[in-house]
């Protein structure tokens, strides 16, 4: 099984003590967000957990604390560090650029490149923020991260109802289909140019453009750095296109004060202007509650998940 921590939430940056608990502990519980009271316990113990996905847009607490999660962690793990080229307006609650570069240089140089995959998603536009901004600022992280990752992941943003009403109210857009793919294939030779291979999930556009068939959790990554199988068709919670192996995600909904405008993981009531107000689910936040910002109430059922060890994976002859 494949753990995924997370796509709803960044558990690397707010969430590091409970993640550390749960797996001392060795479950943890997920509530189902479209049945709220099916709640299934998934094992975090080592005879269940082959590898772990982290997301995070700063990893500084898991910098820092590497050691302890070292020593905690039942499986070998690698960071999703999402990069973007937005100020503020856009990303309210993150670091300045130059923090989050020398960060991540700084984590490529504790775990090594290869479980450090550099995330340029979402790619919107509107404003400042026009393809020449994003080859540009692209360029600039690239040369900048050169040695640091082997490996870039790019999406496109889709608006979502829930956030329509931030990106109309800042006059941000997805890029049209018409101009995917020739904006893919620009941002892939220049990752290129500076050894990291550009990757796309989730988009059929980005087939147009050539770029590898690489998902987020990407099996071929987790084959290398787990030594199991990953499958390599897309979770049965995850888009159609999406190319990542299948994993089992424990975060919650509502829970990341980064202040991201286009994050779907957020409630749109949250703040239509800058999406930078704390999600109230924080305030329940409880390192030793089995459930993220969360707890068990009278009418929730839990039920075993079911966890399946992935097969070793094939000789590499090469």
């Amino acid at each position: 099984m494949i753990v995924s921590a997370s796509r709803r939430t960044d558990i690397p940056r707010f969430h590091f003590d409970w993640m550390i608990r749960r797996f001392e502990e060795g479950f943890a519980l997920v509530r189902n967000p479209m049945n709220r009271t099916q709640v299934s316990r998934v094992s975090l113990a080592p005879d269940a957990v082959d590898c772990i996905a982290f997301w995070t847009k700063d990893p500084r607490v898991l910098l820092a604390r590497k050691d302890e999660l070292d020593r905690a962690a039942p499986a070998p793990y690698f960071v999703q560090f999402t990069l973007n080229a937005y100020g503020a307006d856009v990303e309210a609650g993150l670091p300045r650029k130059a923090q989050l570069l020398e960060t991540f240089q700084q984590l490529a140089a504790a775990l090594g490149p290869e479980r450090v995959v550099w995330r340029y998603s979402p790619i919107l536009l509107g404003g400042p923020y026009t393809l020449e901004h994003h080859l540009h600022w692209f360029e600039t992280f690239a040369a900048r991260l050169e040695g640091s990752t082997s490996a870039c992941r790019i999406s496109f943003l889709d608006v979502y109802p829930k956030i329509a009403g931030r990106m109309a109210t800042l006059g941000l857009t997805s890029v049209p289909d018409a101009e995917k793919a020739a904006l893919a294939t620009r941002l892939a030779e220049l990752g290129a140019a500076h050894g990291i291979a550009v990757g796309g999930c989730g988009d059929e556009a980005l087939d147009d453009a050539g770029l590898a068939h690489a998902g987020c959790i990407d099996a071929a990554l987790v084959e290398r750095i787990a030594g199991v199988q990953a499958g390599r068709a897309a979770g049965a919670s995850q888009r159609g296109v999406c190319r990542c192996a299948p994993s089992v995600d424990i975060g919650t909904y509502d829970t990341c004060a980064n202040g991201c405008v286009y994050c779907y993981a957020n409630p749109g009531t949250a703040s239509e202007a800058h999406g930078a107000a704390e999600p109230w689910r924080l305030r329940r936040y409880d390192p030793a509650s089995p459930l993220l910002c969360d707890e068990l109430g009278p009418d929730d059922v839990v039920t075993e998940r079911v966890a399946r060890k992935l097969p070793p994976a094939p000789p590499r002859l090469f």
